[in-house]
């Protein structure tokens, strides 16, 4: 079980790190201004870039922003 919970967090440390480099990608080196721009409250944006509370809705808003799909994201996951 612990074993189990270690690989979960560290597919959600992956998740997390994959939506960062999509944003810098797009040209924004601040989540803030990234955030601000697309009306995603800017803490729950910085918690999703650190593997804190992602919610499907928000992922689902940000994968809109960037237009990708789920199935591209998790592709390589």
């Amino acid at each position: 079980m612990e074993n189990l919970e270690k690989e979960i967090e560290q597919k959600i440390f992956q998740i997390a790190d994959k939506i960062k480099n999509l944003r810098k990608e797009k040209g924004y080196t601040s989540h803030e201004t990234f955030a601000f721009e697309y009306d995603i409250n800017r803490v729950q944006y910085w918690r999703i870039e650190n593997g804190r509370n992602i919610t499907l809705k928000t992922l689902m808003k940000v994968l809109e922003i960037h237009k990708i799909t789920l199935g591209e994201f998790f592709k390589d996951l």
